[in-house]
């Protein structure tokens, strides 16, 4: 996610700095996107999609110590490479545009169309407040449209993370549903430790030694998850439940969710040192890892609707394992150019639509740019690449 003005420093290629770069393409152009960043994008939305398709096995696979170990680590990795690639967001008018067409417009759109499928397809009732509570995925979006906004403010405080880190404690106070504020609160201190790293922070993280200790500490994680899975609630791993509904008061409530921060940055920063550096098969596909976001929940909710929870009930151990691919290979075939540039039209419908008009909402001006502002976005929707 990378802005006109800012885009993403692009260290020397010289030291430790040089491996973190994409390699030049065959055809000699030099490549602008950070490989590592691609890669960071696709592993993670990858595992959102699984962490969702083990949902499919409600009395097994939720409450298994994996998807605790998952959980404990894959949002907040998520939210920090989010974090970093917000950077170059400020108040100005081409950036508040892009926000709204690459943030705002996906989400009504998508909110409409999940909520749609759920009603019509699945027979669900979502009550009426949708656009307000976001469903299911959606509320990565609209804690982003929060978090956006915050970052320029956050970036002229001294000490953001010491403010991201109170906001989240006092956030487990609050209880209400609203765009998903309790969420945009509990886990910001993700965004902000984005927001304050440095590119080669994150080469430092490739490093043998560190690799090792990363590695050490997600297996320790999933170890600890088979002692905890359970009797710990699920709540806690999501940042949106506040105290009194995890049936804690205020101080214990503050003192676990402190806890459970340094836990999960510990697992965030081990997860994101494994990560590919260079370029690899898949790292272009990273590029589309909004598409892959946006539209693997009617795939999930439809297995869902199909009966395959039911199914796999019987033998939970193989469908364990089936699901898990099958989440993988959703995640690839969505991310896949063929297919992503197609589905990239609802990503993106403002500059669709807007094609070959002239003005402020000309594609050569828009679509290449406000794709770049998200995270998950592609950079250049009409090749992915």
């Amino acid at each position: 996610m990378t802005t006109p003005a800012t885009t993403q420093p692009t260290p020397p290629p010289t030291g430790a700095s040089a491996v973190a770069r994409s390699p030049q393409p065959a055809s000699g152009r030099p490549s602008s996107r950070d490989a590592y960043f691609d890669n960071a994008k696709l592993v993670l939305v990858t595992l959102v999609v699984v962490g969702h398709a083990w949902t499919l096995i409600p009395d097994t696979s939720s409450s298994a110590p994996t998807y605790y170990a998952l959980y404990a680590f894959h949002v907040p990795a998520f939210v920090l490479v989010t974090g970093y690639l917000s950077r170059g967001f400020r108040f100005t008018g081409s950036h508040l545009r892009k926000l709204a067409t690459t943030v705002v417009v996906p989400y009504l759109v998508f909110e409409s169309l999940l909520a749609l499928f759920r009603v019509t397809v699945g027979g669900e009732h979502l009550g009426s407040t949708l656009y307000l509570d976001p469903h299911w995925p959606m509320w990565y979006l609209a804690v982003l449209f929060t978090w956006r906004l915050a970052t320029p403010l956050l970036r002229r405080v001294r000490q953001p993370m010491l403010l991201a880190v109170v906001v989240c404690l006092l956030g487990g106070i609050y209880t209400g549903d609203t765009l998903d504020l309790a969420r945009a609160m509990g886990l910001l201190p993700f965004f902000v430790a984005g927001l304050t790293m440095r590119r080669e922070q994150f080469t430092w993280l490739a490093r043998p030694r560190v690799r090792v200790f990363a590695a050490a500490a997600l297996v320790t994680a999933l170890v600890v998850a088979t002692f905890v899975a359970g009797p710990l609630s699920k709540e806690w791993l999501y940042w949106r439940t506040g105290y009194a509904d995890l049936g804690v008061g205020v101080a214990e409530g503050m003192a676990a969710r402190l806890v459970l921060l340094v836990v999960a940055g510990v697992l965030a920063l081990s997860a994101l040192s494994l990560i590919p550096t260079t370029h690899r098969w898949f790292t272009t596909m990273g590029s589309a890892s909004l598409v892959v976001y946006l539209f693997h929940g009617f795939a999930v909710k439809s297995a869902s609707y199909a009966g395959v929870g039911g199914l796999a009930e019987q033998d939970p151990v193989t469908a364990f394992v089936l699901i898990t691919l099958a989440a993988v290979g959703l995640s690839l075939l969505l991310a896949a150019t063929p297919v992503a540039r197609r589905l990239n039209a609802l990503i993106d419908p403002i500059s669709t639509v807007s094609t070959g008009l002239p003005g402020p909402v000309d594609p050569a001006e828009q679509r290449l740019r406000t794709q770049a502002q998200l995270a998950l976005a592609p950079r250049r929707p009409n090749r992915l690449v």
